[in-house]
């Protein structure tokens, strides 16, 4: 009879789950962490990595624990990759290791990617281990998590709201002098201050500073908890650290240094130099393959650089936009045809902009229809092509486990001066009869 009644039981609950998330979320979060995985354990992977994100993220984190560990890699897997980062911040570096390893090699590279952070960033000095809670269970709940959270230390549990976003906090003391069946609703107090996790070492020290805090939670580009920064922990973390970036895309060593002597630097840049004389060379033959069009018409070598100017202008915004989108973690490799459809329509736009613009300036410089031809519609093909590198090229790197500071910048060149070059030329042969 047993037999029988569990899978009507799990249905119910598949669909209870499914059309009122939000409630199901609450009732499980008055049970045990345990009574509740036992009562998802029988859910379909998709139902519950779509439920997953209704429940108060410290419950989650301790709920997840007793999962079985096959459900526990699928969920995992099956979670938005953001969501997934933030759970497996919120363990300890032992268990988030192990839960790592079980990972398919793309996804573990990608989630390892988005719970690192530069070395004087806000989220270096953090502890991810908080417990995050909804509002709505008691005092005395709230303490039974606390002591199932091995590890998580603080001064405040956070309180979110129906979205996850963190909304207030709740003094750990308080619970210990307020009756168990209290609501933490009624301790709630105000969030004074929080810092994104790519934010530097001198804003946070800034925060503490201006408003005397404890800690300060770390949220991401949606509100969400991250985790903590104490003011006694990053007293003793703080330490002189140099962001690179700028030397490295220009191929200059991140150990360089103002005074470093010039055999250092030669060592360091001349390698880079050699590469990005062999990409000049290999932009230089496709010149050499319409070596008789430019002959013939003069003009078009005049023209030639503001093609290539343009193009390699293009491809250099849109490389600093989605470097910064790496870098801030707000986009993720999964996300690459929405970043890269964005340049490319941007390159579109633009490109038919600076066409029109540069098309009657040649016009009144030639008085050519086919050299304005030739002109506006290269610059349009050269300018989508420069979006769709600029986009593309350090998102690539970054998926292949690659720096994409130290030779994006030498790729994207290489790229928009052989896009500009064969477009222009290219097109100039086809409408050579027009010259």
């Amino acid at each position: 009879m047993t037999d029988m009644v569990a899978p009507v039981v799990d249905a119910l609950i598949e669909r209870y789950v499914e059309d009122f998330p939000d409630e199901a979320a609450r009732g499980l979060e008055s049970k045990s962490p345990a009574d509740a995985a036992d009562s998802l354990g029988g859910l379909p992977i998709e139902v519950l990595g779509r439920f997953w994100r209704f429940l108060a993220p410290g419950f989650a984190a301790v709920m997840f624990r007793h999962l079985p560990e096959r459900l526990r890699t699928e969920l995992l897997e099956s979670l938005a990759p953001n969501q997934a980062a933030r759970l497996l911040g919120s363990m300890d570096e032992t268990d988030r290791k192990l839960e790592i390893e079980r990972l398919s090699e793309g996804i573990a590279r990608e989630l390892s990617e988005l719970l690192s952070y530069p070395e004087d960033s806000a989220g270096r000095f953090m502890d991810s281990r908080v417990l995050a809670l909804h509002d709505n269970i008691t005092a005395g709940h709230a303490l039974e998590l606390l002591a199932e959270r091995k590890g998580v230390g603080g001064y405040f549990i956070k309180l979110v709201d129906a979205e996850g976003r963190l909304d207030g906090l709740v003094d750990v003391r308080d619970l210990a002098f307020h009756p168990r069946d209290l609501p933490i609703s009624k301790l709630r107090k105000p969030v004074a201050a929080v810092v994104g996790p790519m934010d530097p070492r001198d804003v946070v020290v800034q925060r503490f500073q201006e408003l005397d805090l404890q800690e300060i939670p770390v949220v991401d580009l949606d509100g969400h908890i991250l985790g903590v920064i104490r003011h006694n922990e990053l007293v003793g973390a703080l330490r002189d650290v140099v962001s690179a970036d700028m030397q490295s895309m220009v191929g200059a060593s991140k150990d360089e240094r103002a005074l470093s002597s010039s055999w250092f630097a030669v060592r360091k840049r001349l390698p880079w130099l050699q590469i990005n004389l062999l990409t000049a060379f290999l932009a230089a033959s496709v010149v050499g393959l319409f070596e008789s069009t430019i002959a013939k018409y003069t003009a078009l070598a005049v023209l030639l650089p503001v093609v290539a100017g343009q193009s390699g202008n293009t491809g250099a915004q849109a490389l600093a936009v989605t470097m910064r989108g790496l870098a801030l973690r707000e986009i993720s490799f999964c996300q690459w045809w929405l970043v890269t459809g964005k340049e490319v329509n941007a390159g579109l736009w633009n490109g038919i902009g600076i066409a029109l613009t540069c098309a009657i300036g040649v016009y009144f410089w030639s008085g050519n229809i086919g050299l304005v031809l030739v002109i506006a519609s290269s610059m349009v093909i050269s300018m989508i092509l420069a979006g769709m590198a600029g986009a593309l090229v350090p998102i690539v790197l970054a998926r292949l486990g690659q720096d994409p500071a130290v030779a994006s910048s030498i790729i994207l060149t290489t790229v928009t001066d052989i896009a500009g070059f064969f477009s222009f030329l290219g097109i100039a042969t086809m409408l050579s009869f027009m010259l």
